[in-house]
């Protein structure tokens, strides 16, 4: 995040994406999205990219970026989307096609815990138990269940 400055600049444009660590090119969706704001694309995705070079390539993660009219930018660097996270740790490529019916694999409520720590600084939640259910709510949207423990 930038220092905030004495003059406030005005915003134009509020840019979500998700894109895959220090992967960032002109193509879509980056270059769209930002371009038809006037922003000089390539000075962005060469700061992305370096910022995120450590980064896990195949965890995409969110960014948003604040466009200003004079073609200026802050970004912010997000958590990789809840939903990846849990497919992941239930090892399948995608969720259910029809939410509540269909199971298509399931996750520990260890592993929905650690999802919940890793999310808690982009959840609008502070207290870890919210953000369990916030994850395990995406889960079972998902078609994901909630398995107890071997030990418990």
């Amino acid at each position: 995040m930038a220092k905030p400055t004495t003059t406030r600049k005005k915003i134009v444009a509020s840019v979500k994406l998700v894109i895959p660590p220090a992967k960032a090119t002109p193509a879509p969706p980056v270059g769209p999205a930002l371009g038809q704001h006037g922003l000089n694309i390539m000075d962005f995705c060469r700061k992305f990219n370096d910022e995120t070079k450590g980064m896990p390539e195949d965890l995409p993660v969110r960014v948003r970026v604040t466009i200003y009219s004079d073609k200026t930018f802050e970004y912010e660097v997000k958590s990789p989307p809840t939903s990846v996270l849990i497919k992941r740790a239930a090892n399948i490529a995608k969720g259910a096609s029809t939410t509540g019916r269909d199971f298509v694999g399931q996750i520990t409520k260890r592993q929905v815990e650690e999802i919940a720590k890793q999310k808690m600084k982009d959840l609008n939640s502070k207290d870890i138990e919210r953000a369990i259910k916030i994850v395990a709510g995406t889960a079972r949207s998902l078609g994901i269940q909630i398995a107890e423990e071997q030990g418990d």
